[in-house]
């Protein structure tokens, strides 16, 4: 469950980034060295990528959708726990609960689909290549950056 959770962070981290980077040059860059490391990794047949990769982005849209809704309604407010009366703290509680819970349902969801479309084995080859892939982009951003996280 620990090593869910941990991947689940690092998707977040890495689809953050993307995404943010959207903005910027980079972040289209980013989304197309994505497409052909996973493209690479997980060795589609043509069906087989026709299928995944509609399921797979729309999997992204959404997840990316709960992460912005947690940014907007949550963190913010996390941020300034001390000011929240305990009800408000407990409300927000509630509200960080719900949306684990939806991330945690749209996860297996996921799992569940791409196990059926590309085979059980590829999906765990899905989720070592995105392991595989944030870790590379990180590795290369701490070297671009002189080692600072």
């Amino acid at each position: 469950m620990n090593n869910i959770k941990r991947m689940m962070f690092m998707a977040c981290f890495l689809a953050s980034m993307a995404f943010y980077g959207q903005e910027r040059p980079d972040g289209d860059k980013i989304k197309a060295l994505k497409v052909a490391f996973l493209t690479e990794k997980l060795n589609l047949s043509s069906k087989e990528a026709q299928a995944f990769w509609p399921v797979y982005n729309e999997y992204e849209q959404d997840r990316e959708a709960l992460r912005r809704k947690e940014r907007v309604q949550i963190r913010e407010k996390i941020r300034n726990a001390d000011a929240l009366s305990e009800k408000e703290a407990s409300d927000l509680l509630g509200q960080y609960s719900d949306l684990e819970k939806e991330e945690e349902l749209l996860e297996q969801d996921f799992l569940k689909k791409m196990s059926k479309l590309i085979s059980a084995k590829k999906t765990l080859v899905l989720l070592r290549s995105e392991e595989e892939f944030k870790r590379q982009l990180i590795r290369q951003y701490r070297q671009k950056n002189g080692g600072r996280p």
